[in-house]
């Protein structure tokens, strides 16, 4: 038997974007942190979703607003909010995102590539909630014994990418 605290949403906080050097190749992902616990979700992410990320949990403005901005900004303009972002499953072994949108309209729920979702939770500090079995697959990746596992463990060992303005 399951009990119900084992089936609920785990809260976690967007930490980081990292960028490591494997060979000829670089990986980005972003690292969330349990906000109870000691547990880390890694998501590998593109080069432009890290970026901006990275960014964002930086504070750096821009003269003209990159794409997330502009959709935060997009969001408010019609009279939303974005309420939360839920990482809530796994679709072709990706991670994908809900977001539940409050608007003039009611709640909706919009779903969404995770590093998009995380990108918009950041920029418009809406909790971000992850479902045990996306945790636990995250979990085990880290743990096996493979190439994938090193890198996940780098990426929550790494200091964050240092994205700057060139003035």
């Amino acid at each position: 038997m399951i009990a119900a605290a084992d089936t609920a949403l785990v809260p976690m906080r967007v930490s980081k974007a990292v960028a490591l050097g494997d060979g000829d190749n670089i990986s980005n992902y972003m690292v969330l942190d349990e906000l109870d616990g000691d547990r880390h979700l890694v998501i590998g992410v593109g080069d432009a979703e890290a970026f901006a990320l990275d960014a964002s949990l930086h504070g750096l403005q821009w003269g003209r607003p990159m794409t997330y901005e502009f959709t935060a900004a997009l969001v408010r303009s019609l009279g939303g909010r974005v309420l939360e972002v839920r990482l809530d499953r796994i679709v072709e072994g990706a991670y994908a995102a809900t977001v539940e949108v409050e608007g003039p309209q009611g709640v909706e729920l919009v779903d969404a590539r995770s590093s998009d979702a995380l990108n918009l939770a950041v920029l418009t500090q809406a909790p971000v909630l992850v479902t045990p079995e996306m945790l636990a697959d995250c979990i085990a990746r880290q743990e096996a014994d493979s190439t994938e596992a090193a890198l996940l463990q780098r990426a929550i060992a790494a200091g964050p990418m240092a994205v700057r303005r060139a003035d």
